[in-house]
């Protein structure tokens, strides 16, 4: 909010002299207020801690992250290119496989990922769209560039705080708005749509959309029910649809059966079709890749895409972008090492006290181990669990992450923060002003995830 070094940032001027005018009591007053209202309207996640679930508001800092219109078109533009490139990723490796074929890319690293689903080769989608929602983290680091952290491209949660924040914001603050140009974000719901009908599938003219939603039980379930309320769309479990003898989904009505043509799914790949992957699953639909790889319905986002957000994979995106688009990345990454190969196993145990571990397929914040803030038997115990799977492990240095004001129990604090703007593909692709600000709020921690301890803020793309 000061800016990085040198002069105050020039476009927070007048928050933080509202901010000023307010005073601590009346922030904690209002932060209050706001903290209750999440209560009442059940903005919730669910935590699954020791074999315990506990619902819990997302902790909500009440001081803004502000982000200039120049910041702003830097994200914008950097986000666009890199969901152009992961959706040319995408069609190729199920397709062709140039970029195996030219060197680009290990083979191995693909087709031996979990995430990889040989069901999905040669299948052709509306518009070769496989990602059409996506979020990418991005931090800042002290020379004040933006750098990707993972990309998420399987099903990516969160934007429900994104719109709830504002409201709450508009709500608790409207002095600390007023005469602010403030892109909106409300409309989220309604470019979400559009996108769906966008990718539906060839000559369905008014497709019925739904969200599957593993159900109430589902960390996220919130969002699915906000999602699907934006949207205006019938919110569906697994046993609402059936697949006919024609490969077609139906949802079952109380008037007869309904035919749907795209699903926003919120299901993990695994549970999505007990005929095709897990047997075990009561969460999905019995012939729904049948019916994904005959073309009567879509998946929002397709079966396959965790291949694209493998943290391995991720360490060859500038690349990747270069092959497909023959660009720059915009957006660069964070240093990878990619511990399945030898460069980088070597220097991982070389200069572990120095990097931040994390295991490839875990999300959420688990398993990452941030050595320098680590004791000397939790890297030994770190350096076993690398050697014994080494493919399963990458790491990165540690970015001493860009900062924001938080109001906490002792006054205002920096607090480290990271961004996840979300990103709509249709005919072309939108991304949300803004995205989700999370808050590590424990001092000094680096680990903004919600299942660690983080929060959230509203975040403020001014024009």
């Amino acid at each position: 909010m000061l800016g990085n070094g040198g002069a105050p940032a020039r476009h927070t001027e007048g928050l933080r002299r509202q901010l000023s005018e307010l005073g601590i009591a009346e922030l904690r007053r209002r932060a209050a207020m706001a903290e209750r209202e999440l209560y009442n309207l059940g903005i919730t996640f669910t935590l699954y801690s020791n074999g315990s679930t506990i619902d819990r508001i997302l902790p909500f800092d009440v001081i803004p992250r502000v982000l200039s219109k120049d910041d702003w078109d830097i994200i914008n533009r950097g986000v666009r290119q890199r969901v152009a490139a992961i959706n040319l990723f995408l069609h190729d490796i199920y397709h062709e496989q140039k970029i195996f074929k030219n060197g680009i890319i290990p083979a191995g690293l693909v087709l031996g990922n979990s995430n990889y689903r040989p069901e999905m080769q040669g299948v052709d989608l509306p518009r070769g769209t496989y990602v059409q929602i996506c979020g990418i983290d991005i931090v800042r680091d002290e020379a004040g560039n933006f750098l990707v952290l993972e990309d998420n491209a399987r099903t990516p949660s969160g934007v429900s705080y994104v719109v709830e924040n504002r409201h709450l914001m508009l709500r608790a603050f409207p002095d600390l708005m007023a005469g602010m140009r403030v892109r909106p974000v409300s409309n989220y719901g309604v470019r979400l749509l559009d996108a769906m009908a966008e990718v539906a599938p060839a000559g369905v003219s008014d497709p019925q959309v739904a969200l599957l939603s593993p159900g109430v039980f589902n960390s996220a379930y919130f969002e699915h029910v906000f999602l699907a309320r934006e949207m205006g769309v019938p919110l569906v479990s697994g046993e609402d649809l059936f697949v006919d003898d024609d490969d077609r989904v139906f949802m079952r009505t109380t008037v007869g059966p309904a035919p749907v043509h795209v699903i926003y799914r919120r299901i993990n790949d695994d549970f999505l079709d007990p005929e095709a992957f897990r047997k075990d699953s009561m969460l999905g639909v019995p012939g729904l890749v049948r019916a994904v790889r005959r073309g009567t319905v879509t998946l929002a986002n397709a079966i396959g895409t965790g291949v694209a957000d493998d943290k391995a994979v991720y360490a060859y995106m500038p690349r990747i972008i270069r092959y497909y688009l023959d660009e720059d990345a915009i957006l660069q990454n964070v240093p990878t090492h990619i511990c399945g190969e030898k460069e980088g196993l070597d220097h991982t145990l070389a200069h572990m006290a120095d990097l931040v571990v994390k295991p490839v397929g875990e999300a959420g914040g688990y398993g990452v181990v941030v050595c320098p803030h680590s004791t000397a038997a939790e890297i030994e115990a770190c350096r076993k669990q690398v050697l014994a799977d080494p493919a399963n492990y990458i790491s990165q240095p540690m970015i001493n992450l860009s900062v924001s004001p938080t109001l906490v129990g002792s006054g205002i604090e920096p607090r480290h923060v990271d961004l996840r703007p979300f990103a709509i593909t249709g005919d072309s692709t939108w991304v949300l002003p803004g995205g989700l600000t999370r808050v590590a709020l424990p001092k000094g921690s680096l680990i903004v995830n919600s299942s660690q301890g983080g929060g959230s803020k509203d975040t403020w793309v001014l024009d």
